[in-house]
């Protein structure tokens, strides 16, 4: 009745053990570390590079706990903070000799102290938020010239495209700056066109020149309209580091705007910081545009000849330069979604990108109107172009679907992608501050976080075992096996341990006990019904396991609505709170069930449960009338503390009647 079969028991054994394991990390703490990878795809972190890292430590007398090549990047580890900060500018100095152009990232890390033996296993600490460990700042400065000017560039794009329906015929379409300037002819061209940009493009202002024996049409972004621009600027750059940030899996990101051109950036628990800071450097800007293929154009790939007017020049990933046209066709704001993949015929890692309908239809109109010419696709990061492919159009491309090759590595596959696919940014942004940030709470509130756990925990242990004797300490091991496994979840998901998480703890260590004082008194029910121990037990577990699983569904429920419509340290509070309901079914139905059994299941003449005092009313002898109660009657214990007895009541008199004699 009361044991369990051999494969319960190892199941059990099995998930506490990989609750030991996964749990095990977050003792031996973290180390602060310096990480270098490499910023371009061209330059390579191998051995040569850890050996002048160690020597530039040496030589400025610094002390490194440990200095690896780890995959791609080198991770020098440090005793204290203070020896971060002197090994970072010592690095820097020596791998980064132009800053406008590095060829390395070096960034400051937190590395767990975990033995090798533990990372092969992959078992990693959980990670813990600002409040509690703080993480990495950085300050973002959004280039708002930049943005003024994109703004321009495609107005631009869109008069030209008017002129032409509209068959004005015009000297030219050029940009000056923020500026967009359209020569005419002579005086009626130039109110035809000032008419024009008043009814198709009212955000811009026009003021006609005269040019000579010409006139210029000089049209400029209104206030109210430059003021929007920047503003709009801003707000997609903070969608979009959102974005990247959720790729990055980091949870209760700070992202949030500082003046008018400002963004700061806080990433809590983050373990790659170089990766984290490179992707929120670059801006990954996407445009397509066709190659300019007159003999100008030719001439100046060789970057002696000068470049024609309309035109630009820049390099591809070979190193060769290509002439491509100012004008551009399509931008990322025209992307749906990109995924890498791999190339059907040439299994080369490629980049596919889906277009909204609008791009769609331009890319379909541009490629059958330049069949055997070239389209140029480029990605702009820190103000700077490449052409990532220049592909001949061989036939109108169609359903909005392209592809992005060019002899790429996967891992750019994989980063381009993703920076694609989180959103394109209005406007280039540079990393003008970066440094690491302390717990905001201070250490006192921190380690005022961790005693109520603690506290809570032997506050509950020692009531259960004083009010529930042996079955209270069943269920006091149980509820450390709760917290083990939860640590042990938190820690296998990588999630982010913030203070609203910790309360989520106490409050599930609160909530988690009442499962088993649920078993505990209906076995004690079970008990002063009269039945035997064993059968107590297996109807305590069987009838409390409903009310036990309708209580933990309903509070889930609860929990995941705030995770469903929460944010910031709600989410992190709900995470943790239904992380904690599932692992206490198990801890308080199954392991402590296991306890029991193997206890007592054994024992075939089982007199006495060790459940505490099992209170039972007795009926005592009395000459009142059947159905009624008199003063005398009381609750009576049937055993001391935590012993049951066989004894039986007594039996109620029976009245005598005597016959009287006349």
């Amino acid at each position: 009745m009361n044991r369990y079969p051999l494969w319960k028991y190892a199941a059990i054994a099995l998930a506490v053990l990989l609750g030991v394991l996964y749990a095990l990390p977050n003792v031996f703490g973290e180390a602060p570390a310096v990480q270098v990878v490499a910023a371009k795809s061209s330059v390579l972190v191998d051995v040569t590079t850890l050996t002048r890292v160690e020597q530039a430590l040496k030589a400025a007398g610094i002390a490194a706990e440990s200095v690896a090549l780890d995959g791609s990047s080198i991770k020098a580890r440090f005793d204290s903070t203070e020896t971060q900060l002197k090994a970072k500018d010592v690095i820097q100095k020596t791998l980064v000799t132009d800053l406008n152009d590095p060829a390395y990232t070096v960034a400051f890390n937190l590395l767990p102290r975990s033995p090798a033996w533990l990372t092969s296993l992959h078992a990693n600490p959980m990670y813990l938020g600002l409040d509690l460990r703080g993480g990495v700042h950085f300050l973002l400065q959004v280039d708002m010239k930049a943005a003024t000017e994109k703004k321009a560039e495609s107005l631009g794009g869109d008069l030209r495209t008017l002129l032409r329906e509209k068959n004005i015929r015009h000297s030219g379409v050029s940009r000056n700056g923020p500026a967009i300037e359209v020569k005419a002819r002579d005086a009626q061209t130039a109110k035809a066109v000032t008419d024009l940009l008043a009814d198709q493009l009212p955000d811009l202002q026009a003021s006609t020149l005269p040019d000579g024996v010409e006139y210029r049409v000089s049209a400029q972004l209104k206030p109210d309209a430059l003021r929007l621009v920047q503003e709009l600027a801003l707000k997609q750059n903070i969608t979009t580091l959102h974005n990247r940030v959720n790729e990055l899996g980091v949870a209760e990101p700070v992202i949030q705007q500082q003046g008018i051109d400002r963004i700061v950036v806080q990433l809590p628990g983050v373990q790659d910081t170089a990766k984290a800071k490179e992707l929120l450097g670059r801006t990954a800007v996407l445009e397509v545009r066709l190659v300019d293929e007159s003999v100008e154009g030719r001439g100046a790939e060789n970057n002696s000849a000068a470049v024609p007017f309309g035109s630009e020049r820049h390099p591809d990933r070979n190193g060769q330069f290509v002439i491509t046209k100012k004008q551009v066709i399509l931008t990322g704001e025209n992307l749906t979604d990109a995924q890498p993949g791999f190339d059907g015929q040439t299994q080369e890692p490629v980049v596919n990108l889906s277009l909204d309908a609008k791009g769609a239809r331009i890319f379909r109109d541009v490629t059958r109107e330049n069949i055997n010419k070239r389209m140029a696709i480029l990605l702009f990061e820190k103000n700077r172009g490449e052409v990532v492919t220049a592909p001949v159009i061989r036939s109108e491309i169609g359903g909005g679907r392209v592809q992005i090759s060019g002899r790429m590595t996967t891992v750019e596959a994989n980063d381009i992608s993703l920076l694609l696919r989180s959103g394109s940014l209005a406007a280039p942004m540079e990393i003008i501050e970066e440094r690491t940030i302390g717990p905001s709470l201070g250490a006192e509130n921190i380690a005022k976080g961790f005693n109520s756990v603690s506290w809570g925990f032997a506050a509950i242990m020692l009531f259960m075992c004083a009010y529930y004797m042996l079955f209270g300490l069943f269920s006091s091991l149980a509820l450390g096996v709760n917290l083990l496994l939860l640590i042990a979840v938190l820690s296998m998901l990588q999630a982010t341990l913030t203070l609203p998480g910790i309360a989520a703890i106490a409050l599930t260590l609160g909530m988690a006990i009442d499962a088993n004082v649920l078993i505990n008194e209906r076995v004690r029910e079970e008990l002063r019904n009269g039945a035997p121990p064993q059968q107590a037990i297996h109807r305590g577990y069987e009838q409390a396991w409903a009310t036990i699983l309708d209580s933990n569904i309903t509070t889930l429920i609860a929990g995941l609505a705030l995770l469903a419509f929460g944010s910031g340290p709600v989410r992190g509070f709900a995470v943790v709170h239904c992380i904690g309901i599932l692992t206490s079914m198990f801890s308080a139905v199954v392991f402590s069930r296991g306890l029991v059994n193997l206890w007592y299941g054994r024992q075939k003449k089982l007199k006495t449960l060790s459940v505490g005092t099992v209170w039972r009313p007795e009926q005592v002898q009395s000459a009142t009338p059947a159905g009624a109660l008199s003063d005398a009657d009381a609750l009576t214990p049937v055993q001391a503390p935590g012993k049951l007895t066989n004894k039986k009541p007594l039996a109620p008199h029976k009245p005598v009647v005597k016959a009287m004699a006349k």
